[in-house]
């Protein structure tokens, strides 16, 4: 198994080694962007390799007691997922809940350089950024992808909503969780996205709060993860596999949940923002410019009044 790339325009890549899928994309003057990709292109050739001689212990749950110079790994990828993930560790977490944002985060580093305006790695969804003065990026939130389709990904009407994040933002790590994604999950939400200042810390609390949006319903169909995926880092623990359409009053009190996580996430400093989506009903909490969320189509409350919201 060797790492492929293709370029997909002048600006961006799409590179591929095992499970690692990245869009990533960069601006700036023409030699800065290649010296960058190219650092970047060497960086990669070895994450996974580095990856799986730790495996079995990213696997592992993290031990509620652990302190933070107590982590087991060695890698620079792995180190960075023990980190983003220890924040969580009193309730079930593994490391292997940042191992998308933590590969992002360590290949966009290469970017930080003279002559790059501006770079994003897309992992799956989780998404590091790098931002000089005075650029931003608009970035597409879908809340179900169940529901996604190449012809309507094409339409700007699809997206569910848009964030426009600048330079001047501290956010620099974008990451999605939810049973709908690629990823088990053990909540029910459509999908979560969460805002944070690296995109390891943004995976891992996205992956915490979709697990919060949650309640008992007879409707709702669980599976031991190890059911369904023979290394699951979930073990037997119960993933959700189908949720029925349910009555308002109980889709706004599984996003409550969610919020009232986000909100203490929020408080201690891991994550800016998030957006949370179930069923065409979304909450927001920590996005204060106005501008820098919109919707187009859930139906969106805030924890705060409307006025600090653009969607309201």
């Amino acid at each position: 198994m060797t790492p492929t790339r293709i370029r997909l325009d002048a600006q961006r890549f799409h590179w591929q080694h095992g499970p690692i899928d990245l869009i990533l994309g960069a601006d700036g003057e023409p030699d800065a962007v290649r010296a960058a990709y190219d650092a970047c292109w060497q960086r990669f050739s070895g994450v996974l390799e580095t990856l799986v001689g730790e495996l079995r212990v990213l696997r592992q749950p993290m031990p509620a007691l652990a302190a933070l110079r107590d982590c087991p790994l060695h890698g620079p990828v792995a180190r960075r997922m023990w980190r983003a993930c220890h924040p969580h560790r009193a309730r079930f977490i593994t490391p292997m809940a940042a191992v998308a944002g933590s590969v992002a985060d360590e290949l966009i580093a290469v970017f930080a350089r003279d002559g790059i305006s501006r770079a994003f790695i897309n992992n799956g969804g989780d998404i590091a950024l790098h931002l000089a003065a005075g650029q931003q990026y608009r970035v597409g939130v879908f809340a179900d992808l169940a529901q996604f389709s190449g012809m309507r990904f094409a339409q700007a009407h699809a997206l569910d909503a848009h964030l426009t994040l600048d330079a001047r933002q501290p956010i620099r790590g974008i990451a999605t969780s939810g049973w709908r994604g690629r990823s088990f999950s053990l909540g029910i939400a459509d999908s979560v996205t969460v805002l944070a200042r690296d995109a390891a810390s943004a995976d891992a609390a996205a992956t915490m709060i979709a697990n919060a949006v949650d309640l008992d319903h007879a409707g709702i169909v669980r599976r031991a993860a190890s059911s369904l995926k023979d290394d699951s880092d979930l073990g037997d623990l119960l993933v959700t596999v189908d949720v029925p359409s349910l009555p308002r009053p109980l889709i706004d009190l599984a996003l409550a949940r969610g919020v009232e996580l986000a909100a203490q996430l929020r408080e201690q400093g891991l994550i800016e923002g998030a957006a949370l989506f179930l069923q065409g009903r979304a909450r927001v909490t920590g996005i204060a410019d106005s501008r820098a969320l919109s919707t187009t189509r859930a139906s969106l409350t805030t924890e705060a009044p409307c006025s600090k919201y653009a969607a309201c």
